[in-house]
């Protein structure tokens, strides 16, 4: 693999993220039961709640696989979280070390062991991979599952919609005239699962750089009393291209102790 692709293999995989398509991929059949209703202050009180939900420190193995037209790449992953503080990974292809990546609430840092150079980034090289504005609590949130970029101050609108919970920073018409007229926005919504206690899809769509993010939590686990994704499909659709980012967590700890490492031995030169 070529020095910038590993770069952006690690850059993919934390994002964060077939198409998205439109709203209704979050729709489902008109013939499906309706749902219990709900009370709108219950379903704002269930995805702050999940915000708040997140382990001191996190380890998983994760099988990975991505997407883009005709390409596919498998590769495995070590990866340790520590909140609020980093998250490192070691990035596996065929079976040898490759890349070696920790992200803090500044920099990324990668160290390419095949072609041993190292980069040293801020965050912004995301946005101008994904034109999104991510944060390193973004990425966090997105890999543990939580409502991203919730915040309690915000106002946030329910869907009157008897066959899903959908929240949202818009207004469904609001969000129309969004998709119609650029205008420098983002929205973000939400939708909990069928019995409303966890978080099942998250959409994250940016006018401004017409880009948008779509992540469907297919199944999660319940470890150590925190619930943790288990299979994670990540849809990104930017102007320039599409791609889909499949995630498989395995052999999970939480709030055991993790040690983050990155070396830059002295021999390395900088990436190209």
């Amino acid at each position: 693999m070529s020095k910038r692709y590993n770069l952006m293999l690690f850059s993919l995989l934390i994002f964060l993220t077939a198409a998205c398509k439109s709203e209704e991929v979050m729709t489902q059949m008109n013939d499906t039961p309706k749902l219990p209703k709900i009370k709108d202050k219950e379903l704002l009180d269930r995805v702050d709640s999940l915000s708040k939900l997140e382990p001191r420190t996190f380890y998983s193995k994760l099988n990975v696989t991505y997407q883009e037209g005709e390409k596919e790449v498998s590769l495995k992953t070590s990866l340790k979280i520590v909140a609020d503080s980093a998250v490192n990974a070691i990035i596996t292809y065929a079976k040898i070390p490759v890349v070696t990546a920790m992200v803090t609430k500044d920099t990324v840092s990668v160290v390419n062991k095949r072609d041993r150079c190292y980069s040293v980034t801020s965050l912004d090289y995301l946005k101008e991979m994904f034109g999104i504005d991510f944060s390193y609590e973004n990425l966090e949130e997105i890999l543990l599952g939580k409502p991203l970029d919730y915040r309690k101050e915000q106002k946030y609108f329910v869907d009157n919609d008897p066959f899903n919970y959908r929240i949202s920073t818009h207004k469904k018409r609001d969000r129309k005239k969004l998709e119609r007229k650029q205008r420098d926005d983002l929205m973000i919504q939400y939708q909990l699962s069928t019995d409303a206690k966890h978080l099942k899809h998250t959409r994250i769509l940016s006018i401004e750089d017409s880009t948008e993010v779509l992540v469907t939590y297919l199944e999660r686990q319940v470890i150590g009393g925190y619930d943790i994704p288990q299979q994670v499909k990540i849809d990104i659709k930017t102007p320039k291209k599409s791609m889909v980012i499949l995630l498989f967590y395995d052999k999970v700890e939480v709030n055991e102790p993790q040690e983050l490492i990155i070396i830059i031995p002295e021999s390395y030169e900088k990436c190209d």
